[in-house]
């Protein structure tokens, strides 16, 4: 099997990217999720290659670019360190200080999440839909154990991220959950306590995610996310 995209032709066709500049990315989006933080070291050729499906020369151009960009380290004799985070870390990231700010950050989610379920929808596969579905009983889990559940809810919408394979919905997502955690726990602290009604209704939005994603359905991936978000939006003002 060829590890580089498969391109439909045409000559206005967009140049497709490289394999390696695909993991560089993916690699990227690992560092700004928190797996892979400052003088981390990362696996080794022999396990990326078999994380990401291809060969160890296509990791090796991958390594290249990323320590080009000073991002990766070489240790002699140790192997590969995250040297800095990428670029994209060090821009502040938007807080919500308003009313607005919910209003405005809900729509952006509308427009990032609905579109990375939809290619969740097409993209995932057996390891994806699992990992999404452990994601799901972790969170309702600790719901129902009285916990506030909001490290499992971000776990299950970047297991949702990273099912669309898609490198860019990946890193947006990633880069966004800190506005989405500070949503999440003004759900907390402005909505009502989490009833058990209240807990099931969530935990049959994420379940209509995450089944129309393991069905291949991007309409009912698409809807079943929009109607999460509009209905975690109107969650914290529950209370009001």
């Amino acid at each position: 099997m060829s590890e580089h995209p498969v391109s439909s032709g045409g000559a206005m066709e967009a140049e497709p990217i490289s394999r390696a500049e695909q993991i560089c990315k993916l690699i990227i989006a690992s560092i700004l999720r928190g797996e892979l933080s400052d003088n981390r070291k990362l696996p080794t050729e022999v396990e990326l290659a078999g994380q990401y499906a291809a060969s160890r020369a296509t990791i090796r151009e991958a390594l290249t670019r990323l320590r080009s960009e000073g991002i990766v380290v070489s240790r002699r004799g140790s192997g590969n360190y995250v040297q800095r985070l990428p670029a994209q870390d060090t821009l502040p990231r938007p807080q919500i200080e308003s009313i607005h700010d919910i209003e405005r950050y809900y729509a952006f989610r509308l427009c990032v999440e609905v579109g990375a379920a939809q290619a969740a929808s097409q993209a995932r596969n057996d390891a994806d839909i699992g990992a999404m579905r452990t994601a799901q009983q972790a969170l309702h889990a600790a719901q129902r154990k009285g916990g506030t559940g909001v490290d499992e809810d971000l776990a299950l919408h970047m297991a949702i991220a990273r099912a669309s394979h898609n490198p860019f919905f990946i890193s947006t997502i990633a880069y966004a959950l800190s506005p989405i955690r500070q949503c999440m726990e003004l759900a907390q602290n402005l909505g009502r306590p989490h009833g058990a009604e209240r807990i099931t209704a969530i935990h049959d939005e994420h379940h209509d995610i995450v089944q129309a994603i393991a069905d291949g359905s991007a309409e009912r991936a698409g809807e079943a996310m929009r109607a999460h978000i509009d209905h975690a939006r109107l969650r914290i003002f529950e209370g009001r």
